[in-house]
């Protein structure tokens, strides 16, 4: 078995609820995600962000506005909807109780 893609499933799995919990702390530049993605070892490719954000937008969870910058073009800026606020908390719940479930199993 490949241990990496077994990692790299195992991120792609987490990925959304990640962009989430980045956008719950305050509004971000896409590359903000991005980075602090990385940092955290989730993401490696950046064209797996803008699919996931344009899905997460059309669903009602997230919700961007354009500011003009400095150093170029207007950026785009995303945040949580109460929506997306919501379905975070959700999913936090969902994230302790496979956690737990998962230490259990270990333990076994």
């Amino acid at each position: 078995m490949d241990l990496e893609n077994t990692k790299a499933q195992m991120r792609k799995g987490i990925l959304e609820y990640c962009i989430l919990s980045v956008l719950s702390k305050n509004s971000c530049y896409a590359s903000d995600i991005i980075k602090e993605l990385k940092e955290a070892k989730v993401i490696v490719v950046e064209g797996t962000l803008y699919p996931l954000l344009t899905r997460q937008k059309n669903g009602g969870l997230l919700s961007y506005r354009w500011e003009e910058s400095q150093q170029g073009p207007p950026r785009k800026y995303y945040e949580l909807t109460t929506e997306g606020r919501e379905y975070l908390a959700d999913l936090d719940n969902s994230w302790e109780e496979l956690v737990e479930s998962v230490k259990l199993i270990r333990k076994k």
